[in-house]
């Protein structure tokens, strides 16, 4: 008795029509750059804000320089190292974010490239900026604790000229609080889509290539 084989489905060509919708879909990307133009210029601001903010502390340093506050410089120096934090933030949403959703930066090879951008991706994106984001907070939670040091006090000096309140700062750790709980949600989640690749796995028809173990030869006993 002979066996019928199955008929494989054939496959028709896509249309000129649909390539070409297709193709300015995946063109739309680069409306994207612009944006990421933006957050240069942005940045740029941002160093412009960082040398006047040095350049009060230089004075307020220099006007008597004999009776220094240490608080008020702290919470100066504490603002120059917010501006950074904001810059660096920056540069990993400039960079990664267009490595990730525009086109790729070629500069493999580079001595200058940072390391996160070898592996980065938008899992990779969403973690580093969630925990750029806690750093920035951390920042702004310390001018405020430096700054509450004498909230109920009669005495009490304020020196960023905002005004605290108990129920201001409770909310300002409750969503710092938030902010740590998301970013090791991100982390975890993360983790759970690495799995291990097995032999002859295969992806949308494309061949896994499965890492070679990392074998050293240990030294001869002597």
């Amino acid at each position: 008795m002979t066996q019928i084989q199955p008929t494989p489905p054939v496959r028709r060509p896509p249309s000129a029509w649909a390539n070409g919708i297709g193709y300015l879909i995946f063109f739309s990307r680069w409306l994207q750059a612009p944006l990421y133009l933006g957050l240069i210029v942005a940045q740029l601001i941002y160093v412009v804000v960082f040398m006047v903010e040095l350049w009060h502390l230089a004075e307020e340093v220099m006007r008597d320089i004999t009776h220094i506050n240490e608080t008020a410089i702290m919470l100066a120096v504490l603002g120059l190292i917010d501006v950074v934090m904001i810059a660096n933030l920056l540069i990993m949403v400039i960079i990664g974010g267009y490595e990730t959703f525009v086109s790729r930066i070629k500069i493999d090879g580079h001595p200058d490239q940072p390391e996160w951008l070898s592996h980065v991706n938008a899992n990779v994106l969403k973690v580093k900026l969630a925990m750029a984001i806690i750093g920035i907070s951390s920042i702004h939670l310390l001018k405020t604790f430096i700054e509450i040091g004498d909230l109920n006090s009669p005495r009490a000096e304020n020196l960023t000229d905002q005004t605290y309140t108990s129920e201001g700062v409770l909310w300002q750790v409750i969503i710092h609080c938030v902010f740590i709980l998301s970013a090791v949600a991100l982390a975890f989640i993360d983790r759970m889509s690495y799995h291990r690749v097995a032999k002859h796995e295969v992806h949308d028809g494309v061949p896994v290539v499965v890492p070679e173990p990392d074998v050293r030869q240990e030294p001869a006993p002597r």
